[in-house]
């Protein structure tokens, strides 16, 4: 029960009466001589509608002088209720002052005789209620354990408006001090208010009247030895900076959601940080961006010593710094992004690792093995190292790195599979003998330019994340590694291409009549003649026959970015991965993902190959077409759509042109090795592939969700971690109901601003779709 009703029912109480004996009473008075309770009558009139007030005529809200409550009491106006006795609110006005009736003041002698007629909502001693009173006393009160001491008084009456709606039951045995009351006043959360109010001082204080403001001041003083009002903002950072103490906890929260508070590390960066000793570390210095970022300087430092080091060098050093930096990854400052070297240090001692064995040994099948093993890992490692970085000069510091020690491996594995190939000739074979591929009915291919193998990798887990089944197949790619060959070969129809001339794109033409698929419009034309069908970027089809579509950028974006393709490309797989999932929706049974090549990428440029142009007709990065009659000391290949026409590759990694970060068209494992994706719905979920959450709403500690689809049978639950039923932090799941919604509230408040996941699941208890959510809100 609430105190509004506590309060409410113990006034009523006061007027019964039995009626064998005695007669009803007129009215129940309740004076009040230090206006304690006058604040919150406009709030009790909601649960007192018989309520009437003394003071100035005022007869919509029940107010009115004593002659005027007279008459309203006797009928002679219009009572607000006759199922409940009037009460008749006094201020100011105390019991002793209607008992003396001749030296009754004039305004109040038309009630002096109610007092006799009626009854007096007082306690058992006469003495007023007072609001200390009613919650202490065991006798007719609530008999709480509240402190008597002038600064609880004086913060319980503030606090009182906010004291109407607490739940009694949860105050019994619970000491009730001037922190509970001043916490009551600001909204119960000490934490969440400081933090407010050093990111938005001036925000913070318009938004609080005098009395939330004095309260927020005195519980500060109480819990955190801290004074805002004398003190300030900056004292105040320089405490959460330093997190000693009661801070301790501040500095906890503040880190759990830092986006929400962007200008504290701005107020932090304003004070003087302490100076550090050779012992300094995060422990003692992790509150303070300064302190990070003379670290990030030193670390730049490091890694740009490393530039033309030798690899072995490189691996030791980067272990040293790493005992020194890695730390660093788990502070604030790497979430909010002002660590990018401390966190692309992580993926470089990755690099490091993995590369001390090029992949050099073995047949070609054990370099494929290897590099679908660790191989692919470590040009991965590259692209995450990169993506953490936006200044030029952090990026001259990990490129040097880098260059160090992933171009030897990357070019001496490169240079052994040429060598290999050279020998014993290329996997990936020929359009006469390749065995053609067979499609299921319902199967919609879609291509992809670009999909790299560690980048399938990603997408990869991006779809298992989704709950899709996905089959992986390795795949070489047709040579050279250019989209005009490798596309075509990967295509449904490629029975129907020939190779006749190795003109200067590479580019095969249609068996029947000899144009050139250069433009799609053949390749589609070919397509649409043998039953596929052709959907466009915005359509997914019904999921009859069988589909082919063409989707992802990964390749255009690799050749206008450059390195800066690392910052882009899990934003391209989310798409890609949107694509296949609206594939699935719309009724295909699997989506197959497939792609041309892959590509080489090193942040600085591939080194440089000299090729004369008098010998070629055309030369891209990594291959080159030769003239007639020409002859030169590089390897030859077989061209993949007539094994009678041949074309140079480059040597290693190396290119024909001068600059190029990113580029494809050789031999190696990165542009060669590709992977071919089997995408479906897995088994037992397939009613779920369509479910969206289309609308997430915090109130408070209340979360509601509205769902679009195929919902029946779900339940909504919020926990710490989605895929662990028991840290659920809700009072109970809820199953959808018809409409789609659902709603759950959160059981400790303290939680609030903590990030936490917002999962559907079936009757199996299986996720069904997860998200991000903030528990209260962002």
């Amino acid at each position: 029960m609430k105190f509004v009703e506590c309060l409410t029912n113990a006034i009523r109480k006061s007027a019964v009466y039995n009626p064998e004996i005695q007669v009803a009473p007129a009215c129940i008075l309740w004076p009040d001589r230090d206006r304690q309770w006058e604040a919150v009558i406009p709030l009790l009139r909601v649960e007192l509608p018989e309520l009437l007030t003394l003071g100035d005529f005022d007869p919509d809200q029940g107010i009115g002088p004593a002659i005027w409550l007279r008459c309203v009491i006797s009928d002679c106006a219009e009572s607000p209720s006759k199922e409940f006795a009037p009460i008749v609110y006094l201020p100011g006005v105390s019991r002793q002052d209607l008992r003396a009736v001749e030296s009754c003041p004039e305004h109040l002698k038309p009630l002096a005789e109610l007092q006799y007629r009626g009854v007096i909502w007082s306690q058992i001693n006469a003495k007023d209620w007072t609001i200390l009173a009613f919650l202490k006393s065991d006798q007719g009160g609530l008999g709480l354990d509240v402190a008597q001491d002038t600064d609880t008084k004086t913060a319980m009456q503030l606090a009182l408006y906010r004291l109407l709606d607490e739940d009694v039951e949860l105050l019994k045995g619970k000491p009730l001090t001037k922190d509970y009351f001043n916490t009551l006043l600001t909204g119960g959360d000490l934490v969440k208010d400081l933090l407010k109010w050093l990111d938005e001082e001036l925000s913070f204080k318009n938004g609080r009247d005098e009395n939330e403001w004095k309260a927020f001041v005195e519980v500060c003083k109480s819990q955190l030895a801290f004074n805002p009002q004398l003190e300030g903002v900056l004292a105040g950072a320089e405490k959460l900076a330093n997190h000693t103490g009661p801070w301790l906890g501040v500095w906890d929260r503040f880190c759990e959601a830092p986006h929400r508070y962007p200008s504290i590390p701005l107020q932090i960066r304003k004070c003087q940080m302490p100076l550090p000793d050779i012992f300094a570390d995060e422990s003692t210095f992790g509150g303070w961006p300064q302190w990070n970022e003379t670290e990030e300087n030193t670390l730049r430092s490091n890694l740009k010593s490393l530039n033309n080091a030798i690899p072995q060098t490189v691996r030791t050093q980067l272990r040293q710094i790493e005992q020194h930096h890695g730390q660093r990854r788990q502070l604030v400052w790497a979430e909010l992004g002002e660590a990018p070297l401390a966190l692309a240090l992580g993926h470089l001692l990755v690099l490091a690792e993995l590369t001390q064995n090029a992949l050099a040994a073995g047949t070609i099948d054990e370099i494929s093995t290897q590099y679908q093993t660790v191989g692919w890992q470590v040009d991965d490692a590259v692209l995450k190292a990169l993506d953490f970085i936006d200044k030029p000069i952090d990026f001259e510091a990990v490129s040097a790195v880098i260059r160090a020690i992933y171009l030897p491996w990357l070019d001496e594995s490169a240079r052994y599979l040429q060598k290999q190939v050279d020998a014993l000739g290329y996997p990936g074979g020929n359009i006469n003998v390749t065995n053609d591929m067979t499609y299921p009915e319902g199967q919609c291919v879609i291509f992809v330019d670009g999909l790299r193998y560690d980048t399938a990798k990603r997408l990869v887990g991006m779809l298992a994340n989704r709950g899709l089944d996905v089959n992986e197949k390795a795949i070489w790619t047709a040579l050279p590694s250019v989209t005009a060959t490798g596309k075509a070969a990967v295509s449904p129809v490629k029975n129907k291409i020939i190779g006749e001339d190795c003109n200067s794109d590479f580019e095969p033409c249609v068996a029947t009549t000899g144009q050139s698929l250069k433009g799609g419009y053949h390749l589609k034309k070919l397509l649409l003649d043998s039953g596929w069908r052709i959907l466009e970027r915005s359509d997914n089809g019904d999921g009859q026959g069988n589909a082919w579509c063409e989707f992802g950028d990964i390749d255009h974006e690799g050749h206008d970015r450059g390195w800066k393709l690392a910052k882009h490309l899990d934003n391209l797989l989310k798409e890609i991965n949107e694509r296949i999932h609206g594939l699935l929706v719309a009724g295909w049974k699997s989506v197959r993902v497939v792609t041309d090549h892959g590509w080489l990428l090193l942040p600085g440029g591939l080194p440089k190959i000299d090729l004369n142009s008098n010998l070629t007709d055309s030369k891209w990065g990594r291959c080159a077409g030769l003239k007639p009659g020409a002859a030169t000391e590089q390897s030859l290949y077989a061209w993949y759509w007539n094994p009678h026409h041949h074309f140079v590759l480059a040597n290693g990694v190396s290119c024909f042109k001068s600059g190029e970060e990113y580029t494809h068209g050789g031999l190696s494992c990165q542009e060669c090795l590709t992977l071919e994706l089997t995408v479906s719905q897995r088994e037992g979920a397939s009613q779920f592939v369509s479910v969206e959450v289309t609308d997430i709403a915090w109130k408070g500690l209340r979360c509601t969700v509205a769902v679009d689809g195929s919902f029946s049978g779900l339940s909504l639950d919020i926990r710490l971690q989605p895929g662990d039923a028991l840290s659920s932090v809700v009072v109970g799941i809820k199953s959808l109901k018809d409409n789609g919604t659902a709603s759950v509230v959160v059981e400790n408040e303290e939680l609030e601003g903590k990030k936490a996941a917002l999962v559907l699941v079936d009757t199996n208890g299986l996720l069904v779709v997860q998200l991000d959510t903030v528990i209260g809100g962002d």
